[in-house]
């Protein structure tokens, strides 16, 4: 006889502009994305953070095995979380772990990164903002001084 019990609460799907909407009246962003892909954009929000939920190596992409550990230092099991990745398969799969380790509200964000930025949605760079400090003289709140410091 089949059994007809879940296995656990499923990740919620939501579009990106929904995403959008949690993100800015307080919930947190998750981006899964390995480090590389976070530093080329990553949504534009108060809240964002970069734990990646796969590793890329030379045998192919593995599991980072701190998964869960990394987010437990960073979320308390009641936050309201937002996950995303580039494409929302990673962020699906993440969300699931998160859920199955108590964790109560998380939402994949569907289409990832690509459908945030296909949509014209804001979009943070910050190897972009980096190089703003140490090339504009007059980048907010740092003297000349400073940058030059920083570059030498």
């Amino acid at each position: 006889m089949a059994s007809l019990e879940s296995s656990g609460p499923e990740v919620v799907t939501i579009d990106v502009l929904a995403a959008r909407d949690l993100v800015s009246t307080g919930h947190r962003f998750l981006d899964v994305r390995t480090e590389e892909e976070f530093k080329e954009g990553h949504p534009e929000a108060e809240d964002v953070l970069n734990i990646p939920y796969l590793f890329v190596t030379p045998e192919g992409r593995v599991n980072n095995p701190r998964f869960l550990e990394q987010v437990s230092s960073a979320y308390g099991l009641e936050d309201r979380i937002v996950v995303g990745c580039r494409s929302g398969a990673r962020s699906l799969s993440a969300g699931a772990d998160m859920l199955k380790a108590g964790y109560k509200h998380v939402w994949n964000m569907g289409g990832g990164h690509l459908a945030w930025a296909d949509k014209g949605l804001p979009v943070k760079k910050p190897l972009e903002e980096e190089m703003k400090l140490h090339l504009d003289p007059k980048a907010e709140g740092v003297t000349k001084e400073e940058k030059l410091e920083v570059a030498i």
